[in-house]
């Protein structure tokens, strides 16, 4: 009878130690899953959209601040485009102006209307210019958010063909993203260090 008495407690302590046990790895298990479903969660908070040439590419970063060269070489890019990039037809030229205004100061608005003034815009309905810009390099000083762009610009022109270099420089502020400003940032007191002529090829009349 004895016997019986200790091989029943026996089989009790067992039931009970897996009863225990089942119940730690269940709560281990659940652990488990709510530190995974909140790593993923924070993986994908830090998925971020970069508007290249207007299409957007995913990237992902351990921290949104490395990206952040990234937007602003983007933003700089899509506002020289805009400016500098521009063809014999003045409903064309005023969209351009137009989109660019939204990604700068009034610094842009004021370069727009001092080229105006002397006659740019003009000179390229006139001579049937259509102008393209190429960006060589893009220098970016996050913790100033400071920029310096280098790029160089073609004007072809009915008879000739003209490269310029083209350097500039401004300062940057994050402000909320919208639909015309993508990147959420803004250029601030923006100039023009060089526009020079590097080349003038004649071209050969027909």
């Amino acid at each position: 009878m004895t016997m019986i008495i200790k091989h029943i407690e026996s089989k009790i302590r067992l039931a009970t130690l897996v009863s225990i046990g089942s119940l730690v790895c269940a709560f281990l298990i659940c652990i488990s899953t709510g530190f995974f479903a909140y790593k993923q969660i924070e993986i994908a908070r830090k998925s971020i959209y970069i508007f290249e040439n207007n299409i957007p590419v995913l990237a992902r970063q351990t921290d949104e601040q490395l990206i952040r060269p990234a937007v602003y070489r983007g933003h700089v890019e899509l506002f020289h485009s805009l400016f500098f990039s521009l063809t014999p037809d003045d409903r064309y030229i005023d969209y351009q102006m137009k989109k660019a205004m939204y990604l700068i100061d009034e610094s842009g608005m004021q370069q727009y209307l001092n080229l105006k003034e002397k006659g740019y815009f003009s000179s390229i309905l006139s001579s049937s210019s259509v102008l393209t810009l190429q960006t060589d390099s893009i220098y970016i000083d996050t913790k100033k958010k400071y920029f310096r762009y280098y790029g160089k610009q073609r004007i072809e022109r009915r008879s000739s063909i003209v490269t310029r270099s083209m350097i500039t420089e401004g300062y940057l502020r994050d402000i909320p993203k919208s639909d015309n400003n993508l990147y959420g940032v803004l250029i601030l007191s923006w100039k023009t260090l060089e526009n020079k002529d590097l080349e003038n090829v004649q071209k050969n009349p027909i």
